[in-house]
């Protein structure tokens, strides 16, 4: 007898963003629907229409709490859209916006929601031209669930994929790390620690921009967000067929979120990012987007962490503070649930 690989129930581990993510997309929803935009699996689909290349994306946000230091789960919504379009390469130019609310839930709460979407959109640039409101009973919900979609342009001769990283390439972070997923762990569990941390969500459009503008190398183009940087760079190396090497002691923390995650048992290379990106950069060009990335107020902390290789094809490894090695696998279970 044959086993049904599909029974059994869905487990929260199955939204971490990580290994069991995966699986049940691979497994499940590329089947479904069986198309080759779908089954590129980037942030994002390229589609044309009309002679134009145009990225688009979907996203849902369940985030608990819902209001945060540095954002709410408002800015957070439109951010990651637009965010999502422009790791596909594109400008995004309009969104939709589906709410989900629980009955019972505040009107000055929800104001305050659609004031930090309105001015993370007019940050970014681009407009909410759509979008759909739905009321659920008490109890069906948790306060509001919040679903973003957004259309962008991609411009001509901008290519940019998770399938195409190439060894000897440059792997780039945007600045430092953590800081949004244990910002919301705080706030939620109510610790109290002297350290301030914030999240980092914000518009990465504008900034991806500059680097395109700077130098035409610019191969790959992800927003680390669930998993962390290091489910990210396991993504990379995968859809690409190549290794990864990254060094520790450059991979930039803060210390207030390095202390909160080592008091936490938590590792901040899986825990979520809402405005950094990573990039995988022709060597010959990667002293241009540096250059530039470090003139926008977003990338003002940009480093080589890393190089695409040939070996170990499929496999990320990491170069430890004391010279060791050890081989970062993608996120397997549920480190920080709920945290966009």
């Amino acid at each position: 007898m044959t086993a049904d690989r599909n029974a059994g129930p869905i487990l929260l581990d199955h939204g971490s963003g990580g290994a069991l993510t995966h699986r049940l997309v691979a497994e499940m929803v590329v089947p479904a629907f069986d198309n080759e935009a779908l089954a590129r699996l980037d942030d994002g689909a390229l589609v044309e229409l009309g002679g134009a290349r145009l990225a688009f994306s979907t996203d849902t946000y369940v985030v608990e709490p819902i209001f945060f230091p540095g954002g709410s789960i408002g800015d957070l919504a439109v951010n990651g859209t637009v965010n999502d379009l422009a790791m596909c390469g594109a400008a995004p130019r309009c969104l939709s916006v589906g709410l989900i609310i629980e009955e019972g839930f505040e009107r000055r709460d929800l104001q305050r929601i659609l004031d930090d979407m309105a001015r993370a959109a007019r940050r970014a640039g681009v407009q909410v031209v759509t979008g759909d409101t739905k009321v659920v009973p008490r109890g069906a919900a948790d306060g509001i669930f919040i679903n973003t979609a957004g259309i962008g342009v991609v411009p001509p001769g901008i290519r940019v994929s998770g399938h195409r990283a190439r060894p000897g390439d440059a792997v780039i972070l945007s600045g430092s790390i953590a800081d949004h997923g244990v910002t919301v762990l705080v706030r939620r569990e109510g610790l109290e620690f002297d350290a301030d941390v914030r999240s980092d969500s914000a518009p990465l459009n504008h900034l991806v921009a500059r680097m395109f503008a700077a130098a035409g190398g610019v191969h790959v183009l992800r927003d680390p967000t669930r998993g962390g940087v290091a489910t990210t760079l396991n993504e990379i190396a995968g859809q690409s067929g190549v290794g990864i090497d990254i060094d520790e002691e450059r991979i930039p923390v803060r210390p207030a979120v390095a202390g909160i995650c080592e008091l936490l048992g938590v590792d901040p290379l899986y825990v979520a990012n809402e405005g950094k990106l990573l990039a995988c950069v022709d060597p010959a060009d990667t002293d241009a987007v540096l250059a530039a990335m470090r003139q926008d107020p977003l990338g003002g902390e940009s480093v080589v962490i890393g190089r695409v290789t040939a070996q170990h094809a499929g496999r990320v490894e990491l170069r430890t503070r004391i010279g060791g090695r050890r081989i970062l696998d993608m996120l397997s279970g549920e480190q920080l649930p709920r945290i966009c």
